[in-house]
């Protein structure tokens, strides 16, 4: 792979990291679990780097891989990840703080989503990221109108999980 290359995915997903630890915390418990998702993302990101052509913005992208890892990985087995052996050159990436006090200010809103299916929790966490339902759509591989239906109905279940006497 050509330095070009590497450098541009680098560089992109410096400009993206947070997108993967967000999805990260949606389908992990713990720090090490958290820790080991996003490493397999990242290398699901990599290997799949090359066949990337920029026919949407890298950041939706980089959310159906990353979305389709974390899915993947915990269908299998809910309690640990799989993670793939990577060998090839290492890039060093500063670290963004990732701000876990300001998570425990979500715990009640994560307990009620981790409640959620799959599908469920990915078009719930790009709703809240302001995502279009066209982006959304094009993410999850549905059309936009059931996204819209499928998430009316989310709405409501979290509704009820959050207030279960209303």
């Amino acid at each position: 792979m050509s330095d070009t290359l590497e450098h541009s995915f680098v560089s992109q997903l410096q400009a993206n990291q947070n997108i993967i630890h967000k999805i990260c915390r949606l389908y992990t418990s713990g720090e090490d679990a958290h820790k080991d998702l996003f490493q397999e993302i990242t290398i699901q990101l990599w290997k799949a780097f090359p066949k990337f052509r920029g026919d949407s913005k890298f950041s939706t992208w980089a959310y159906r891989v990353a979305l389709n890892t974390a899915i993947t990985l915990y269908r299998k087995d809910k309690r640990s990840v799989a993670t793939t052996e990577f060998e090839g050159r290492q890039h060093y990436t500063p670290e963004v703080e990732y701000d876990y006090e300001e998570e425990e200010q979500l715990k009640l809103m994560y307990q009620a989503v981790y409640q959620l299916n799959d599908i469920e929790k990915a078009l719930i966490f790009m709703y809240l990221e302001d995502k279009d339902y066209t982006e959304i759509s094009e993410t999850l591989g549905i059309s936009e109108v059931n996204a819209r239906v499928k998430m009316n109905r989310i709405k409501g279940k979290l509704k009820k999980i959050l207030n279960p006497l209303a």
